[in-house]
């Protein structure tokens, strides 16, 4: 039986009953609602045009976030508030702070991307006013809250100058209460669905409540396409043209939305989006995990990917995976037969090949929390190496953790990714540190040793002789931040820092 997909926008419930499980978000706006104001850039989430702000209900809590339309696909929102740059419009007709900031300093010339820079900037001035108290943001913040939209005319500076003077003019107050009921009362109907599937032209979609349910669904549909923040499915269908049959969708699964620590582990349920899992790990890894969080993707697709997402796409340049395997974090599997963890350098098997059995799926994952001790210490880092600071994908990623005890290295794990065809460690250069001293001989045999590790590909990032090179520079910096004597800061090494 087919549920209809029913979702808050412009202050009324919409129901959406006949279309395709895989349309965008972006096409229902402008070709079903004929509110033409998001555009379409890319339509892979990169330049920010299609910009919107989703609200859903988290523990009874109205959270806001913006995310790209153009890749997430509509059956998503069922349950869920929809806003676009239509919902700026006051009650009188004036504009919008955010608006009236761009008019004022000139933040606009051909307007394609405006809406897109408005729906981030409402998204940052909701997040300021939620705290109590309108304040001018930082420039760090504007940044983050910009760095998933383009602009090719007007130039950033008037745009940056805007987000300063939104907040400066009269408030323009949000009706939270409103709009929380409202999702509550869709919360309601949907408990008394019969079931929790939408179906049109021979596509299905599964969308289970429970753990349990996603099981047996999984079970029923082994070959159905798993969609957690659609950052990367969504371009299977934009880009790829994919047909998509079947698909389980994983943002109703409450389990999957967890955080705890467990046993000396952060366990983070494959369903928490990668910002709220990059703010609880940066909590124990704050100079460590900071700027990595900063440089994953853009603020919208890290509101809508999904760490757990990250980890099952395995791909050999996504950035979570080499520093997670540095740590020695577990991927935790769920199947028919139960709950499975494995070390999460042995879960990728080759290039786009992982150790799952029939039924599974990837449930979790668990970070090791730090640990150290009077006589012994570890010390970790990762970096990224890319053509841009924000939303670039990485021609080199490198995470190292090393245990030392009274000064001798106890134990190494080094991690690159960008490197071969799966996230993989360094074994032999391992090996050239374990039992030594951390001196520069040391480093220089592990560096040499780098090259029996890996024989990395040239593309269109980096040819294979740079990714060599800066993957043992990368280290020749690490031992910097950490050797002995004098070890240097890491702004001293940092070339964004020393701008």
């Amino acid at each position: 039986m087919s549920t209809p997909i029913r979702f808050f926008y412009r202050g009324a419930v919409r129901e959406a009953g006949n279309v395709a499980p895989t349309q965008t978000v972006l096409q229902h706006l402008r070709e079903d609602l004929h509110c033409t104001g998001t555009k379409e850039g890319c339509a892979e989430g990169d330049c920010g045009a299609c910009t919107v702000v989703v609200g859903s209900l988290e523990d009874g809590e109205l959270k806001l976030k913006a995310v790209n339309a153009c890749i997430q696909f509509t059956p998503t929102l069922d349950g869920k508030a929809l806003f676009t740059v239509e919902d700026l419009q006051q009650a009188d007709g004036a504009l919008h702070p955010v608006q009236q900031a761009l008019v004022e300093c000139h933040g606009s010339q051909c307007g394609f991307c405006t809406p897109g820079f408005a729906m981030s900037l409402w998204a940052m001035y909701l997040k300021q006013e939620s705290d109590g108290q309108l304040r001018e943001p930082t420039r760090c913040q504007i940044d983050d809250a910009l760095s998933g939209n383009l602009c090719r005319c007007t130039g950033y500076r008037p745009i940056i100058d805007a987000a300063r003077r939104m907040t400066a003019l009269p408030p323009a107050g949000f009706d939270r209460a409103s709009v929380t009921a409202q999702l509550q009362a869709l919360q309601r109907a949907r408990l008394q669905d019969p079931g929790a599937v939408y179906s049109h032209a021979g596509q299905t979609f599964h969308a289970p409540r429970s753990l349990d349910e996603l099981v047996a669904a999984r079970a029923a549909h082994p070959q159905a396409v798993l969609l957690a923040g659609s950052t990367d499915v969504g371009l299977w269908v934009t880009k790829q043209m994919r047909i998509l049959p079947d698909i389980i969708y994983l943002g109703h699964v409450a389990e999957l939305k967890t955080v705890r620590e467990l046993g000396g582990f952060i366990e983070i349920g494959a369903g928490v989006s990668l910002e709220d899992a990059y703010a609880v790990l940066i909590r124990h890894y704050p100079r460590e995990l900071g700027e990595m969080r900063q440089r994953f993707a853009s603020l919208p697709i890290r509101n809508a990917g999904t760490l757990g997402g990250n980890v099952a796409n395995g791909s050999p340049i996504g950035d979570s995976m080499p520093w997670m395997i540095a740590l020695g974090s577990q991927v935790v599997l769920r199947g028919p037969q139960g709950e499975r963890a494995l070390a999460l350098e042995d879960f990728y098997l080759g290039y786009q090949v992982k150790d799952l059995q029939p039924g599974e799926f990837v449930q979790g994952v668990r970070v090791p929390l730090p640990q150290q001790s009077a006589n012994s210490g570890v010390a970790f880092r990762t970096y990224k190496l890319a053509k841009r600071f924000d939303q670039d994908i990485s021609a080199v990623c490198a995470a190292f953790a090393l245990t030392f005890d009274g000064g001798i290295v106890k134990d190494a794990r080094i991690a690159f990714g960008g490197m071969a065809a799966t996230p993989k460690r360094a074994a032999q250069a391992e090996q050239a540190l374990i039992g030594r001293a951390w001196d520069e001989e040391a480093l220089k045999d592990a560096m040499a040793a780098l090259a029996a590790d890996y024989a990395p590909l040239s593309d269109m990032r980096a040819s294979s002789s740079y990714r060599m090179q800066a993957a043992q520079n990368l280290l020749r910096r690490f031992w910097f931040e950490t050797r002995s004597e004098n070890p240097l800061p890491a702004e001293a090494l940092n070339a964004f820092a020393a701008g």
